[in-house]
Parts: C-alpha cells; structure tokens; sequence
C-alpha cells in the first residue's frame, strides 16, 4: 500500500509538472503573439501578426491533442491505482469521484477543455482578421506610384526604398514593411517626396501640431538659473560658468540700460537650443584635458558670453553638450538619422558649431534641409560664400573640410568682424569704471612687459629669442606658461615665469604690466583686448607675406582666403596706435625703435564698445530680432525681410555712387533700412569689403540685391557692350576689357570678400555704428 501511494505520488508530481509547463508555455505563445499589437504600432504589421497568429492556431491543436492523451493516460493509471478501492456494484466498476487521482485528471480534463475554447476562438479572431487584412491587402496592392508632376522625385524615392529600406531600423519605426503602399505612405506623410494616398485620414495619422502662444521675453539680472542649465563634470563647463559669475555684475546694468533704449518694446520669447558641439564626446572634446593646461579657451569664452546674452534677454533655453541630450531634445526617431523628426521642431532657434552642426545633419535626416535656416553657426575665422556654396566650392576649387553648407553666409556667426559676408557675433571684455582706470595710470610699470602665450610650444616659434633679448635690455619679461613641476618649460632664464594663473590674478598683472607681446600665435584670441582694456599697449607682428590657406599650416583647410596681415587684424585696424603696435620682428631696429617709443607714452585702458557687455547685447538683440532666414523671395532668398523694388536706387548728387532716394516710400521694414545703402564701383584688384572701408563704410551683402541689375550699371555710368549671368562669387562686376558685365546668378554667392584685376567689382555699403561695425546707425 505504502509503494502505491509513493508510486501515485510521483505519478502525480509528473503530471502536475507537464500541466505546468503546457500552461507556460500556452501563456507564453498566446501572450506573445497577442501583446505584439500594442498602442502606437504600425498599421503596417497586421500581416506579420496574421502570420504569428497561424503558427499560434497550430499550437494550440497540438497542445489540445497532447492534453486529451494526457487525460486518457491518466485515467488509465487512476484505474490502476484505485482498482483496490473500487466500491462494487451491480451495475460494475465505478470510479470514486472523491479520490485524489480523480480530482487530478478533472483538472487536466478542464484544461485540455479550456485550451480547445482558446483554439475556437482564436480560429474566430483569425477568420475576421482575415477578412479584414483581404480588404486592407486589397487597397495595399492597389497602390501605384503616382505620376504627378508637382511630385518628380517620387517614383526614384520608391525605387530607392525598394532596394534600401531596410538599411535603417527608423523606417519600420515609421511603418515601412517593404510593400508598395509603406513606401507611398511614407513618402507623402513622413517625407514629401509624393502625394497624399487619396484614401489616407492625413489629420487622424498626422495631426497638426497646435501653436503654443508666444510669451514675452523679459531681460533677467539673476543667472543663477542659467549657471543650472549649463551643468557640470567637464572643467570646458566649469570655466564658462565661473566666466559667468565673474561678468554677472557688469550684465545687469548693461541689461538696464539696454532696456531704457527700447523703451518696453514688446518682444517675443524664443525657444532656442544651443548645442555645443566641440564639448561632446563624440568629436573628441580635446578642449576640456587642456583648460587647466594653458590651452585655447577662445571658444569658450564667447559660448559662455553667448550664453549669458541669450538669457539675459528673456529667451527660453535648452544646453547640450552630449548626442544623447541633442537626440532628446530633437525627436530623433530609433537608427541611424535617416529619416525626419518625429515631431515638428520645437524650437525657434539653434545655436551650434561646426562639430555640432554635422551631428544634427547626420541624425535629423530631411527635417536638417526643412529647418536649416533655424541654425546659426558660431564660426571663430568665418566662412565665406565661395566656401560655402556646395555645388561652387567643389567646381573651383574651394572645397574643405569646412563649409559647403549651401546656408545663408550670414547665418555663420564670428567672433571678429572678419567679413562682412557673415554676423559678428563676438564676445566680452570686463569694462573698469573711471575709479578703475585711473588706479591702473597711477600704478603701471612702464619696464614690465607680459607675453602673450600660455602654452609651451609657442615659446618654441623660430625667430623669438632674437627680439625677446632686444626687449630684454628695457623691460622686466613675465610669462603666465603652464608647466608641470618636474618638467619645467623651455622659457629663456631671463622670463619670470608665474605658470597658468586664475583669471583674476592674470588681470591683475595686466593692470601693473605696460606691455603685451604676441609671439604671431595665437591668432585673434580674445587675451589682446583684455590687455589693451586693462591699459597695456600691444605689441605684435607684421606677416610679410601674409598668412592665409595658401601659405600657412594652420589656415589650410579653413573656408576663407583671407589674408591676415598681422597676429590679431582687428586690433591692427580696428584700434590701432597708440593701444597696438604693428612691426616687422625680423627687423631689428624697428622693433627696438618700437620699444623705446612704448616706454615713452602712456595709454588710458581702452575697450571698443562693440566687446563690451552693453554691445554685444545689443547685437544680439538685434539679430534676433531683425534676422529671419526663413523668410525668402524668388528673386532674393538672402532678404531678411521684404524688400522694396531695387530700380529705386539712384546716383547721388555730385557723387560717383548710388544711394536710396529719401523721397522714396518703401523699404521701411527692410533690415538694415535701405536708406543706409550706398552703391559703389571698386577700383581692380578691390575687394567690396576694403573698398567700403575707404569710404568709411562697411559692405552689406543684402544690399548686393539692388545692384545686380543692369539698371545699376547704367546710372554709374558703367557702359556694357555685353551684359551675362554666371555663378560667381566676384559679381556682379565690370571688366574693363572687352566692357562686359556680369551679374550674379547664384544670390547666395553675393560675396563682399575676393577680388581680381580684370574686375570692377559693384559693392553695397552702409553706415555704421561708431565702436559698432555690425549695426548701421538705424539699425536697433
């Protein structure tokens, strides 16, 4: 008795083991294929579901017939069991309801019942799917690519995503499945490459987003917000937000009296995105290792002033400086950026860089084309318009690793006013007050002269120990190098060498020092207005011939052909003497004739008010305000605004130039107003942006909308005997030879940079703001 109760034991704990594993099993097959449908997916997976659903029919059958054996086999061991425990009647055997065994093989009978309701009704839901996806397959087959010729990219965009759709998973995140009608559905409702499908809900797929009302932008004194936006865990990071709270007095009441000029005019509040590409992980972030060693912190001196400008103006912002947050924040849809946001942009504005402005194209697909006129690129030595204009670059020769963009040249954002062709963006240096200034006349060392260089390897400049011994006979030399203390820097004995100091205390030797000295590297950095604003005269070097792609390491590859003269261009021509001092270093008189005259002068501090903290948010303000590229015409797609009819023009009174007439109605709401414009004919050789400065003048590439007509020529008295239209970023333009005229067929090639002796180049002018190249007079 006690083996058969051990044997029925083991009997039932095997059975009771496979009812628990078909029960899995049944849940896992049935809860798969029925949780595969969830909210949200594609309507283009029911034919895989279908699919799913067959194999689940066929099961449940087997699982059904396996039970159904399981029972037979089952009742035939109860009987086996029971059989002395069988009550005797007259009527035979008769199996005890209440036994153990009994029990056991009703709950296996209740299975195998409730598994063959489960294949029933399956059967059911899988005839009605059926005959639903029979009418669904129906239209899907039905579709045809279109032939329309609003559309004539549409039938090459099917044939590529019968070859290629699957070479990125964002497709079938967008219902692609390979079928004729996914590729058309796709096309026209995620991409737009063909029509709406005629029997599409477009507004139950697709609904249009709702426009949140504008707020009003408000200025902001208190940054501590934005210090909170910016984050931390890159020393790149912490120096910006330490710049920031070190400027956070100086903004505030150049935030004042920003607002008195304005007077309460209403202004709407941007969503704006500032992607800082150079800092992410993906391009390397080699700036952050160096901060602390000395390295080119440039950059991250104007984002950090960018920074503050943006908020302070009452702008909403969002900060990335990794491809996770970017994508976050973006609606980038799952693969590898082939394909469009998710959703529409959900900002007005995008500040980013060159690094950053490759990782948005690479992962916004076509929504990068739909919204490039969004971007504004922060740009250190600018882009010009031949650089920029993709199918021109590659044609000429103007093809980098740089550019070619193909954006609105005004669009790149610089931290000098390189060219007029890009928006000066620029940066800040600390304004002192006349209790300030006067301090620093009454203590400065007139024998003590700093270098500008905190890196090493520019103390190793070929030429350098010649003209520091000549220094070296009138001055004390200090020098702010990094070094490690077991390896110190290869500076001459006589350099009194301080290591990297903290910002403050490299102030503070500026305000005691009479001289700053450039070595010719590094070019235009923000640390020779610092020194001029803290009352040192700058001393740098004339280039013979001067540096450009063409002869120099460091400017190949950039997209500009610009020629710089000397180490900072702006300072030479932008301030000059007696705050800079340009001179041959490989001339040795002049240099020392150069250092005698230094000593003699003395200099107040001196900061141009375009780097002050009142100007540039001035600028700034005004770009935001004035500059829309998404507003274009056919005949100018440069405008920033409507512009009036450019036959207007006419030539000055007893003036060989063309100016608005100030009789003439329109153009009030063009930016820059049009009655800054002046129209003029450059010598040869001339670029428009010199030959505006001879004049006092800035060129205004906006403007080149008005002269690029024949019109134009005929009142400057410029005779054509042939007048063409070609691509080139010199026109429109006279050649003297053989008296042609050409006109510019490519508006985004209107270039105020390059030149050519056959030509007379047309240039457009304005006025400008005194200390504020940026703005015409008008122009706030």
């Amino acid at each position: 008795m006690g083996f058969r109760r051990g044997l029925y034991a083991k009997r039932r704990l095997f059975v009771l083991g496979i009812g628990f594993f078909t029960l899995c099993f049944l849940m896992t097959s049935l809860g798969g294929q029925f949780s595969a449908r969830r909210l949200g997916d594609s309507p283009f997976t029911v034919h895989t579901e279908v699919i799913g659903a067959l194999e689940s029919r066929v099961v449940l059958r087997k699982m059904s017939d396996l039970l159904e054996l399981m029972v037979k086999r089952m009742d035939t061991m109860v009987r086996l069991e029971n059989g002395s425990d069988l009550h005797r009647g007259d009527e035979g055997h008769a199996v005890d309801r209440f036994s153990p065994g009994a029990k056991l093989m009703e709950k296996i009978q209740a299975i195998a019942q409730n598994v063959s309701d489960i294949a029933m009704k399956v059967d059911q839901i899988l005839h009605n799917s059926v005959l639903h996806n029979k009418v669904s397959e129906g239209q899907r087959d039905q579709c045809e690519v279109p032939n329309d010729p609003k559309y004539p990219d549409c039938s090459g965009k099917v044939e590529w995503m019968h070859a290629r759709w699957t070479s990125d998973p964002c497709y079938a995140f967008f219902g692609v499945d390979g079928t004729e009608c996914s590729f058309l559905i796709y096309l026209s409702e995620v991409e737009w490459f063909c029509p709406p499908m005629p029997w599409r809900n477009q507004t139950a797929v697709f609904p249009p987003p709702k426009s949140l009302p504008k707020g009003q932008a408000a200025f902001r004194s208190n940054l501590s917000h934005l210090l909170e936006l910016i984050g931390s865990g890159k020393e790149s990071l912490i120096f910006m937000k330490r710049r920031i709270k070190q400027l956070e007095a100086h903004w505030a009441p150049a935030a004042r009296r920003l607002e008195a000029k304005l007077k309460g005019a209403r202004r709407d509040q941007k969503q704006i995105l500032i992607h800082i590409g150079f800092l992410t992980e993906e391009s390397g972030d080699v700036f952050s290792p160096r901060v602390l060693k000395g390295g080119p912190l440039g950059e991250m001196v104007q984002w950090a002033d960018i920074l503050a400008v943006l908020f302070i103006l009452g702008h909403n912002l969002k900060i990335t400086v990794s491809l996770k947050e970017l994508q976050s924040n973006l609606g980038v849809p799952p693969g590898r950026g082939n394909c469009p946001l998710t959703v529409p942009l959900p900002f007005d504005l995008i500040y980013t860089d060159y690094h950053g402005l490759q990782q948005m194209k690479q992962h916004m697909g076509l929504s990068f084309k739909k919204y490039r006129c969004r971007f504004r690129v922060i740009d250190t030595f600018g882009t010009e318009p031949a650089y920029n204009h993709e199918e021109y670059a590659t044609l000429h020769g103007y093809r980098t690793n740089w550019g070619y963009w193909n954006f609105n040249p005004k669009q790149f954002m610089t931290m000098f006013p390189h060219t007029p062709d890009n928006s000066f963006m620029g940066f800040v240096s600390e304004e002192l007050n006349s209790t300030e200034k006067q301090f620093i006349k009454n203590n400065k060392d007139s024998n003590m002269a700093v270098v500008y260089g905190k890196e090493a390897s520019i103390w190793k400049l070929q030429g350098k120990e010649k003209f520091l011994r000549i220094l070296n006979k009138y001055m004390e030399i200090h020098g702010t190098v990094y070094y490690e203390t077991q390896r110190p820097p290869e500076v001459p004995a006589f350099v009194k060498n301080h290591g990297l100091l903290p910002q403050q205390e490299f102030q503070q030797l500026l305000r005691k020092a009479k001289l700053f000295i450039g070595f010719g590297f590094p070019y235009e950095g923000p640390a020779p207005l610092e020194a001029i604003a803290n009352g040192c005269v700058f001393l740098q070097s004339r280039f013979s011939p001067p540096h450009s792609s063409l002869n120099h390491e460091f400017f190949r590859g950039k997209p500009t052909s610009r020629e710089v003269f000397s180490q900072h261009p702006y300072a030479e021509n932008f301030i000059g003497k007696p705050h800079v001092w340009t001179v041959d270093y490989n001339n040795s008189e002049e240099f020392e004739a150069a250092i005698k005259a230094i000593m003699r002068i003395q200099v107040d501090p001196y900061l141009p008010y375009e780097y002050t903290c009142e100007g540039m948010l001035e600028r700034i303000y005004a770009y935001i305000q004035h500059q829309d590229f998404c507003i274009t015409t056919e005949s100018s797609p440069l405008v920033a605004s409507p512009q009036p009819a450019r036959a207007l023009s006419a030539l000055a009174p007893n003036a060989p130039h063309l100016v608005w007439p100030h009789n003439a109605s329109l153009g009030s709401e063009a930016w820059p107003p049009v009655h800054s414009f002046q129209g003029w004919l450059a010598e040869t050789g001339r670029t428009c942006t010199d030959a505006c400065l001879d004049r006092g003048l800035i060129c205004e590439p906006s403007f080149f909308f008005f002269l690029n007509t024949q019109d134009a020529f005929l009142k400057l008295n410029v005779s054509c005997d042939r007048t063409e239209s070609e691509m080139n970023h010199l026109y429109p333009a006279f050649a003297q030879l053989g008296r042609e005229c050409y006109l510019q067929k490519e508006p985004i090639l209107y270039s105020c940079a390059g030149s050519n002796t056959k030509y007379h180049r047309l240039c457009p002018c304005r006025d400008f703001q005194k200390g504020q190249v940026a703005l015409c007079q008008d122009c706030l």
